[in-house]
């Protein structure tokens, strides 16, 4: 098996593409620290989540035109309300035109209500769970979210946790690219496997840059393309 590519080159290759280190620097993220997480409301937590959900398969715009009405519909998302969703609430939602009316897509915002609220009982917050979760394991807690979460699984749970603030991977397209290049995997990782040789060498680069995840997949996928 090729030697691991050293960071160095992944970030050298970035900065040439964005027009030097400085400027690349200024481009990443800074994920919240975890006292910030969690004093998030568990409401904010739910719109997220099923701001991402809902614009799954459609033109982002169309979701962001919509959002006010949205939020309004769903009660500003408390999570107590939601999570008692009725079969006259979701007749209710599936007419109104505010929403993205689809049945699946409703009932995950009452699913993910409740699984809020039971990491709220189980730790605290859930901003306390998802920053408190180790860094060597973020595959693990996007299984997490899969398994008790609704509609939470391949990109959609870590992207909803990058906009949160969350220290998080995104293995969007260009990452995939980034870590074929670098010999981790052969293919984009979408199984188990792949996902855990990428969390693998992408814990190597965390101690050799001391960079938080979410600044390695930006890097990643910035190094991607021309010079």
């Amino acid at each position: 098996m090729p030697a691991l590519t050293s960071f160095q080159s992944i970030f050298d290759r970035a900065a040439a593409r964005k027009g030097g280190a400085t400027v690349l620097e200024a481009l990443l993220g800074t994920p919240k620290p975890t006292e910030e997480l969690a004093a998030i409301p568990e409401d904010r937590w739910l719109s997220m989540l099923s701001r991402v959900i809902f614009a799954t398969g459609l033109n982002w715009r169309v979701v962001e035109n919509k959002w006010e009405g949205i939020e309004e519909a769903y009660e500003r998302f408390d999570t107590a309300r939601m999570a008692m969703m009725s079969d006259d609430d979701l007749d209710r939602l599936l007419k109104d035109a505010r929403i993205i009316r689809q049945g699946a897509k409703i009932l995950s915002v009452r699913d993910n209500a409740i699984f809020l609220r039971e990491l709220t009982k189980e730790h605290g917050s859930p901003g306390r769970f998802f920053a408190e979760w180790p860094s060597e394991d973020f595959v693990g807690l996007l299984d997490v979210m899969k398994q008790r979460g609704s509609r939470l699984g391949g990109a959609t749970g870590s992207y909803a946790l990058r906009r949160m603030g969350v220290d998080s991977l995104f293995f969007s397209k260009d990452v995939g690219e980034a870590l074929i290049r670098a010999d981790v995997v052969d293919k984009p990782p979408t199984s188990k496997k792949g996902m855990r040789a990428a969390q693998d060498a992408i814990n190597i680069w965390r101690e050799e840059s001391g960079r938080p995840l979410t600044q390695i997949s930006q890097i990643l996928a910035m190094s991607v393309g021309d010079p």
